[in-house]
């Protein structure tokens, strides 16, 4: 029977995480204190001196070099964030008459895409006027990422460049795929992105908002590796707020339990 092992990246220590499906694993990044039941990325082969650059990326990479020697090609291998949790459907709109909680909304192990699918990504972003190539540029400056696609091989760069000039983008790094895809994708980014890092900060780019241009450039490759390469669908995602964080509360009672905690949800991104 295949496996589902999904890893919440989170940079500080949250209570709640504690209280996540037993399939969902918190790994703590950066230079934060972690309790002993939690995993982090400064244990074994790691790139964590590189978080502040690399976001949720030096977690993806600790997890191949780490924890794939339990896991079968074909057992499924994913990632979440502390603030935003997977949900076990996909909504066109937000659910404001849910009477229900946001726990029992939150991803199954039993979830019938793993049955049908390869990979599951993030529920879109779909721009109206402008491409995903555009977007980027108007945000993080221009030429950065034409120069960056040139660190890849010719027959990705073209792919790639195509799907930058589309409207469509699975934000965020955040991805649920089999183990096998899983390492293919690791096997190309992270020489990729050694090579743009060299090179952004060679060109004085990680600056303000930019220093984490590493991590920006990886969302729109992981966007486009995972819908060119692989068999995918989508599913929505609870971006939690500081209620639903609070290490006082969550001693109190786990929140994401308390009925209508769904109502707010799924998080819908409209450009």
């Amino acid at each position: 029977m295949r496996k589902l092992q999904i890893y919440c990246t989170s940079i500080k220590y949250f209570k709640i995480l504690d209280d996540l499906p037993g399939y969902i694993t918190p790994i703590g990044l950066g230079n934060s204190n972690f309790p002993d039941s939690w995993i982090t990325e400064k244990k074994g082969d790691n790139i964590s001196n590189l978080n502040s650059y690399y976001g949720e990326m030096t977690a993806l990479y600790w997890i191949w070099k780490n924890q794939l020697n339990d896991l079968s090609d074909d057992d499924f291998i994913g990632n979440c964030h502390y603030r935003k949790l997977w949900l076990n459907n996909l909504y066109d709109k937000k659910q404001k008459n849910s009477l229900s909680d946001l726990y029992s909304n939150l991803l199954k192990n039993n979830n019938e895409n793993l049955n049908k699918y390869e990979t599951i990504q993030v529920q879109p972003i779909i721009f109206n006027s402008k491409t995903v190539l555009e977007d980027f540029n108007q945000i993080h400056g221009e030429l950065i990422i034409n120069k960056c696609i040139e660190f890849l091989n010719p027959q990705i760069q073209e792919k790639f460049k195509n799907n930058l000039n589309k409207n469509t983008l699975y934000p965020l790094n955040m991805f649920i795929t089999k183990v096998r895809y899983f390492k293919n994708y690791c096997d190309v980014i992270f020489p990729w992105l050694e090579k743009c890092f060299h090179y952004c900060k060679s060109n004085n780019l990680l600056k303000d908002y930019n220093t984490r241009l590493p991590a920006f450039l990886a969302e729109r490759f992981t966007s486009f590796w995972f819908s060119e390469y692989s068999d995918c669908t989508t599913l929505s995602y609870a971006r939690i707020g500081r209620f639903f964080l609070s290490n006082n509360i969550n001693e109190i009672y786990n929140p994401m339990k308390l009925p209508f905690t769904f109502r707010m949800y799924p998080t819908i991104h409209k450009y």
